[in-house]
């Protein structure tokens, strides 16, 4: 028999509040605790990192508080920093690529729920968000269920992502559009020296 938390995965309809996923996210609250507090100051902070994060690079950082659901579906790559309090909702797999940035506040969700209140009563899904590497999103932006941002991106500061970004492209507003294009290859050496 599958399990609510295998039908998350899955992107299929789930009970978040069954009795499984319930204690499931209660284990989690005991890691984010001592990563948030009791450890945050302490030589076992990485192991928490560790612990909370398997599927994260060893060099991933966040900055307390921090939340999420379950950790484990969160895939931070390599010198990946998120500033402090941030929130992901990781019902299904978020994959950060290497070296980008999240400001402070960044929400990031994959769960949705339907919008009949009935259907809503018993059931969510979840749909992946992937970011791409060298992004900068600006603080308390949200990236919403289902959303892929390119390589090289940036988000501005507030902003609603609610489709997909291409790669190397600045992005702002709600929802979010693109507004120019990135890393055209200038000469910015002209620019840094005047």
């Amino acid at each position: 028999m599958i399990t609510e938390k295998e039908k998350m995965f899955a992107g299929e309809p789930y009970w978040a509040h069954s009795e499984e996923m319930t204690a499931i996210r209660s284990e989690v609250k005991k890691l984010l605790h001592k990563l948030n507090v009791t450890e945050y100051h302490t030589d076992k902070f990485r192991d928490v990192m560790r612990e909370l994060f398997p599927n994260s690079a060893k060099n991933f950082y966040t900055e307390p508080p921090f939340y999420c659901d379950y950790g484990d579906h969160i895939y931070a790559g390599d010198k990946v920093f998120i500033n402090f309090g941030a929130v992901i909702l990781d019902g299904a797999k978020v994959t950060i690529g290497d070296g980008t940035l999240i400001a402070p506040g960044v929400h990031i969700y994959t769960a949705q729920h339907p919008l009949d209140a009935d259907e809503r009563d018993v059931w969510e899904d979840c749909k992946p968000v992937t970011i791409g590497k060298r992004c900068w999103i600006g603080g308390h932006s949200t990236i919403c269920p289902g959303v892929t941002i390119g390589d090289r991106c940036v988000i501005g500061a507030g902003s609603v992502v609610t489709k997909d970004i291409p790669s190397d492209s600045l992005a702002v507003g709600n929802p979010a559009k693109v507004i120019r294009k990135l890393n055209k290859g200038e000469d910015l050496s002209k620019v840094i020296s005047s």
